[in-house]
């Protein structure tokens, strides 16, 4: 009975597969990339937003399928600034990328493809509504034109910097927070253990909004024709409704998107195709795509012991201290690749975690794989720790990187347990701690332990910076203290060496590898990605389907039965690369 049983589901599966590999043949057949036209108009919409890296799970992937990847779009628009048939691009915009290096990554990556000649607009509904919108209109500032709706506004303003401190909650609850850090600049308990800044930390962070504001400044005057000091101005007016935006000179024209589109053919001076940015990366935009290999790797989101993830609640990735070194170890030992671009986007983690990550990539230079580091939005504390031992470091002016230092602790929370009538007791052996107690405080011996180990990861840190930046021990302590600055900033202090993206990233590559400026360069994902429908059919069904047919893991009835399908329709390639913003390669399935 339970065979006959199994034998149906198997039979089941199979026509459901079938089913689903004749409608993949299908839309293969209707929706296969078709060439370019001879004359095109890319049109982006970047109120999508952006990430760094798409997550590495099939159900991830298709929520965030239609954010472009940041490194991606550089290319696109790197690649249609030498393409003859795209004549203009529009992009529609008005939030906020989510950090003001990405703004600067695609700011710069318009800047260089105005440079071809070809005309770029910049729409937006709103530039902040009822809210600010620095960045937003800081990036449609590098455009020849900005049209904003006229019910929108200009959110161009001063820069804030707003932060709740809880300390005085946490003494209504009798919770003591005991945490220290090293050294002074290191705020990051200042939030649970004070009532406002410090004035260390209110130091360091308006050098960061000021640094930050400058960069704002110069783009808005060099965009918009300007000078400094009337932009300061405008700044200190701001917000702005949308004729007072257009009569201040800060937009061009007031319209609606139908209007900017009719506007950048104008300017184009033709009548072209409109195409989206996604189609043109899938049929023709990539540009680093060719040439010696340059392994890509990426290490986003908090620094943690063990495997990457994801958490698709917020978004976020996290930093996976075992996966990223075993993609740096896998490109030290690959003969094909020539170098290592490391891009790091992370405040930091688990100082042991960073530590894997920087002895892996210190291990590449050691074995003569050139190492580049690019920065993102942050790459502070562990982000900059991983880093530190590479042969260069690109950061954008307004990266925020450095804070070397340390903090640690933990909140005392016995008289809180006492207020509800609850009381903790313990059993110990071979001696007596309160070291990790997540009630009691440390005694006075445990406190001077605790300071000890603060200050033995300071030491090594520091230890770190100096010998991977060649710095002395006191210069190194004089830019680090816990510390934040900005990539322009730290580029003065010799925390980087070079400001730029990806674009900067690369050519410090060539320079690396003492190619000529002209020579092509391969910038290859490692490892590769696997596309939705791989990740699917490995990760996804394989363990689904074996489920179903009642067997455990990848030995499932069901399973064995339907294998052969998904082979067959492999090798005759109905799993081939498909069109759309899910791409799908053939792939490898792996013998039963």
């Amino acid at each position: 009975m339970k065979r006959a049983v199994i034998a149906i589901l198997a039979a089941l599966g199979g026509l459901v597969i079938l089913g689903f590999l004749f409608i993949i043949a299908m839309s293969w057949a209707v929706l296969s990339p078709t060439p370019l036209p001879s004359q095109v108009v890319l049109e982006l919409d970047l109120d999508r937003g952006l990430v760094e890296t798409m997550p590495d799970d099939p159900l991830l992937m298709a929520l965030e399928r239609r954010r472009l990847e940041t490194r991606k779009l550089v290319e696109g628009l790197e690649r249609a600034g030498q393409d003859d048939r795209v004549v203009g691009l529009l992009v529609r915009g008005g939030a906020g990328l989510g950090g003001w290096a990405t703004v600067e990554e695609v700011r710069d990556a318009v800047t260089r493809f105005r440079e071809s000649g070809k005309p770029a607009v910049h729409f937006g509904e709103t530039y902040g509504e009822f809210g600010p919108g620095q960045g937003s209109y800081y990036l449609a500032s590098a455009f020849d034109e900005v049209i904003l709706q006229p019910s929108g506004d200009v959110g161009l303003m001063p820069l804030t910097l707003e932060a709740p401190f809880l300390a005085g909650m946490l003494d209504r609850l009798d919770v003591e927070p005991r945490f220290d850090t090293r050294w002074e600049y290191k705020d990051g308990t200042d939030l649970l253990t004070r009532e406002g800044f410090s004035e260390p930390s209110r130091e360091a962070n308006e050098a960061l909004l000021e640094s930050i504001l400058d960069a704002m400044v110069e783009g808005v005057a060099q965009g918009r024709g300007l000078g400094p000091d009337s932009v300061r101005a405008l700044i200190r007016q701001g917000p702005f409704m949308a004729f007072e935006a257009e009569e201040a000179g800060l937009v061009d024209a007031l319209g609606y998107l139908d209007d900017a589109r009719v506007r950048v053919l104008e300017a184009a001076d033709t009548e072209a195709e409109r195409l989206a940015m996604d189609r043109y990366l899938e049929r023709d935009g990539l540009v680093w795509d060719r040439g010696p290999r340059v392994a890509l790797i990426y290490g986003v989101g908090m620094i943690q012991r063990g495997e990457s993830g994801y958490d698709p609640f917020t978004g976020g990735t996290s930093f996976g201290a075992t996966t990223v070194a075993g993609h740096i170890r896998s490109a030290v030992d690959d003969d094909r690749v020539q170098a290592i671009l490391f891009r790091v986007d992370s405040p930091g983690g688990s100082y042991v975690a960073s530590d894997v990550v920087r002895r892996e990539l210190a291990r590449a230079r050691d074995e003569g794989k050139p190492v580049v580091v690019s920065m993102g939005n942050v790459a502070a504390s562990g982000g900059y720790l991983v880093s530190v031992d590479a042969d260069r470091i690109v950061a954008q002016p307004t990266t925020l990187t450095g804070s070397i230092g340390v903090m640690a602790g933990r909140f005392v929370t016995e008289e809180l347990w006492e207020r509800f009538g609850i009381r903790w007791d313990r059993i110990e052996s071979g001696g007596e701690s309160t070291l990790y107690s997540v009630v009691e405080d440390f005694s006075e011996e445990e406190w001077e332990r605790f300071q000890a180990f603060l200050d033995r990861v300071y030491d090594e840190f520091t230890g770190f910076v100096a010998e991977g930046r060649s710095m002395g021990p006191d210069e190194v302590h004089e830019v680090a203290r816990g510390r934040v600055w900005t990539g322009r900033d730290a580029y003065e202090r010799g925390l980087v060496d070079d400001l730029g993206g990806f674009a900067t990233a690369v050519a410090v590559v060539r320079e690396v590898l003492e190619l000529e400026e002209d020579v092509p360069i391969h910038l290859a994902r490692h490892p590769p990605e696997r596309t939705f429908f791989q990740l699917l059919m490995e990760d996804g069904w394989r363990v689904s389907v074996a489920s179903l047919a009642g067997g455990h893991g990848p030995e499932g009835e069901l399973l064995r039965a339907v294998r052969p399908l998904i082979r067959r329709a492999a090798a005759s390639g109905l799993l081939g690369e498909l069109p759309g913003p899910v791409r799908m390669p053939p792939m490898e399935v792996p013998a039963p």
